[in-house]
């Protein structure tokens, strides 16, 4: 081989690793800054904050730490036998209302059947007092059905299909009403939230296709695109005392991109994938959708 010949093929070999070398640049730049991918991915859900309408001693438990239940199932009971005795105060009151009222109309009835053997003022008294009567009455009716809404909600139930988490509920607590009790995980809710760096979002569509693939799982998960959060947090910015802006002064020269949260509803979830809310995931937009964001037919909103 001539010496020629050799500086040539030394020549031809550097020029395509430079070339190699430059497409796999190019290629990074495209898939670590351009491509609508994230790993910065959650599983999330709607967390339902168990909180009694009554407050009172706890009489028991229906459910343990972890534990999925159906809307409607019974989470825990309330100190039944105190609103059970109030339900009977109030019925008695009822009853003696009645009572009053029959007596007064009784008395109304004798006054009218007498005539004018009846002074006008002593009419008009009784008149009054059957009206009295029946406002009382009512009164007692209305402190009976407040009463009996009480003691139903003595007994807790979910209000959606879910699980109860970090249960630390047990009988003889007291709760307050208004207080939370538990906390129950929104089974029917849980989705994926991917956080992408803004100058990404061009490239996310509404309705695109979406590969989840979850810490520690083998396989992806399949999706789309649900919405686009509309707004976060301007940590540079707070409201004064006199309710005008307050600025930060300063400004950095290096400025990162704000990650924007990008809800994702999954289509269908394997058996046996559990999905916890918390874990961790990659999120990626099917290339397919960078097309459509090319034509100008990709909906944000």
């Amino acid at each position: 081989m001539t010496p020629f010949r050799a500086m040539l093929l030394r020549s031809a070999a550097t020029i395509v690793i430079v070339i190699v070398a430059l497409l796999v640049a190019i290629w990074m730049w495209n898939h670590y800054e351009r491509s609508p991918w994230t790993r910065d991915g959650r599983v999330r859900a709607d967390v339902v904050r168990v909180t009694p309408d009554i407050g009172g001693l706890i009489t028991s438990v229906a459910v343990r730490d972890n534990q999925a239940v159906k809307a409607g199932d019974l989470l825990f009971v309330i100190d039944t036998p105190r609103y059970a005795l109030a339900l009977q105060q109030a019925e008695a009151q009822v009853a003696s209302a009645r009572a009053t009222l029959g007596q007064a109309r009784r008395t109304a009835s004798r006054d009218l059947a007498l005539g004018d053997l009846v002074a006008t003022e002593a009419h008009e008294q009784n008149v009054a007092a059957v009206a009295t009567a029946q406002a009382a009455l009512a009164q007692a009716e209305s402190a009976r059905d407040a009463a009996a809404l009480n003691l139903k909600r003595t007994r807790v139930v979910a209000s959606v299909n879910g699980v109860v988490t970090n249960l630390d509920l047990h009988p003889g607590d007291y709760v307050a009403a208004g207080q939370q009790a538990m906390a129950l995980i929104d089974s029917d809710s849980l989705r994926v939230e991917g956080y992408f760096e803004e100058t990404k979002l061009p490239l996310v569509c509404i309705g695109a296709p979406v590969r989840v693939r979850l810490m520690g799982e083998a396989s992806d998960l399949v999706g789309h695109v649900d919405s686009i959060a509309y707004g976060i947090n301007d940590s540079s910015r707070s409201d004064s005392g006199n309710l005008l802006p307050n600025v930060d002064p300063t400004f950095s020269w290096v400025r990162l991109a704000q990650r924007i949260p990008v809800r994702v509803k999954l289509d269908k979830v394997p058996v046996g994938m559990r999905l916890i809310a918390g874990r961790t995931a990659t999120v990626t937009v099917e290339p397919a959708d960078r097309r459509t964001a090319a034509q100008g037919t990709c909906r944000h909103a």
